[in-house]
């Protein structure tokens, strides 16, 4: 009788020699997302921190989707929102106020019909009030002409204010020499600055001197050409500065008073 073939016993051996290149194309694929992750428009923050994740994947630790997610915590910029809020609102209110006085100028020009003379403007410095000295002075002369006291003592009343402002008044001239009476246009500049001062404190008892500064510049700083008659009409002329109580980052401007 013919013996029957023995079946041969099937190898138990499972071939894993697969798993090698297995694992290289994902660490490739990883390597791959890593560089495309990093290549992104992402800030440092966040790449440190992803990177600190996969490091720590590679090295056995926690896994990528056990890593907490991150959340922003309050930080600085956030805390100083509120703060630059309220110096904004702070330096918003006083330039509104000044506004306000500058309406009451405006206010007070066009009830004495005097546009020609007078002229308003904000600027960087506060509110600057402009006044053509022909109004106010005899040519080479400091002396306020009486007619216009008046109306002196009514720009008085205007200027006052609940806190008080700093108030610079200046003097300018043309280029014409000031005349005997006086050693230059300088000299003549400035006492004009001190005389229409007094004016202004004499009116009204609530403005306060310890606010109030003067000072004068001659034909020095000119805003026309001295060349023209209607040029040295504009660079004769009294200004009056008031200035702000806020400054643009909120903080106190300084007063004059001591």
């Amino acid at each position: 009788m013919a013996k029957k073939a023995k079946k041969k016993k099937h190898d138990d051996h499972i071939d894993e020699s697969w798993l090698v290149p297995y694992a290289d194309i994902l660490t490739l694929l990883l390597a791959v997302f890593i560089i495309l992750f990093a290549s992104s428009s992402v800030d440092q923050e966040k790449l440190e921190r992803m990177s600190a994740v996969f490091n720590q994947v590679f090295d056995g630790g926690t896994s990528f989707l056990d890593q907490p997610a991150p959340i922003k915590s309050p930080n600085a910029e956030s805390d100083q929102v509120p703060q630059q809020a309220q110096q904004n609102s702070a330096y918003l209110k006083d330039q509104q106020e000044l506004a306000q006085i500058k309406d009451s100028v405006d206010n007070f020009i066009a009830v004495h019909e005097m546009e020609g003379q007078f002229a308003t403007a904000m600027t960087d410095e506060g509110l600057l009030v402009t006044i053509r000295d022909s109004i106010l002075f005899d040519s080479g002369k400091a002396d306020i002409k009486p007619e216009y006291m008046t109306i002196a003592k009514e720009l008085a009343d205007v200027l006052v204010s609940n806190p008080p402002r700093s108030i610079v008044i200046t003097g300018h001239t043309d280029n014409v020499p000031a005349g005997p009476n006086f050693s230059s246009n300088l000299q003549l500049s400035a006492l004009r600055a001190v005389n229409f001062a007094e004016i202004l404190l004499k009116s009204n008892s609530k403005l306060d001197g310890r606010n109030f500064s003067t000072q004068g510049f001659g034909e020095n700083r000119a805003i026309a050409p001295n060349d023209t008659a209607e040029g040295r009409s504009k660079n004769r002329r009294v200004e009056v500065l008031i200035q702000p109580l806020v400054t643009e980052d909120g903080s106190a401007v300084k007063n004059t008073k001591k």
